[in-house]
């Protein structure tokens, strides 16, 4: 199969993936499924029975915990305040290390398709962000969030 998967990813039992994933230095928990054309980059995880639609890009700093559902196209962000020079030289990896930011999903939480997630945000348990939503700050568990920026409508 076509994946691009570096030994350095930690891989639960029973885990689905499919064709053109591209995972390096991430974790995957049990009976876990993750689409195709997904991204994970090291430092992100995924905890036990999780879902992830394809063509998502979880980055470094992004944790979700277990029964989580992520949608089709989910973009997460960990660097609020990007830029691609300082002081007129390319930025460096040292560079950005201090600026990333963790994102947390709690257990049992549902992303819907084409949703942003900025940095530094936690998601309560059981709450359910919808399709093409933009989250800007955090949402309490069991909410329902929708919108750019997102409220609270359940």
């Amino acid at each position: 199969m076509n994946q691009m998967i570096s030994e350095d990813c930690q891989i639960g039992s029973n885990v689905y993936l499919a064709p053109f994933v591209n995972l390096y230095g991430c974790e995957i928990g049990d009976d876990s499924k993750i689409g195709a054309f997904v991204e994970m980059q090291r430092g992100s995880k995924i905890g036990k029975r999780c879902k992830v639609g394809s063509h998502s890009f979880l980055c470094d700093g992004f944790v979700a915990e277990d029964d989580v559902f992520i949608g089709h196209g989910v973009m997460t962000v960990n660097d609020n305040h990007p830029r691609a020079a300082v002081g007129g030289r390319l930025e460096a990896e040292e560079d950005w290390k201090t600026r990333k930011s963790t994102t947390l999903v709690r257990t049992g939480a549902s992303i819907g398709s084409n949703v942003t997630i900025l940095g530094g945000i936690e998601i309560g348990a059981g709450a359910i962000i919808g399709a093409g939503a933009v989250v800007t700050k955090n949402v309490p568990s069991g909410a329902t969030v929708v919108g750019n920026p997102t409220r609270v409508i359940g």
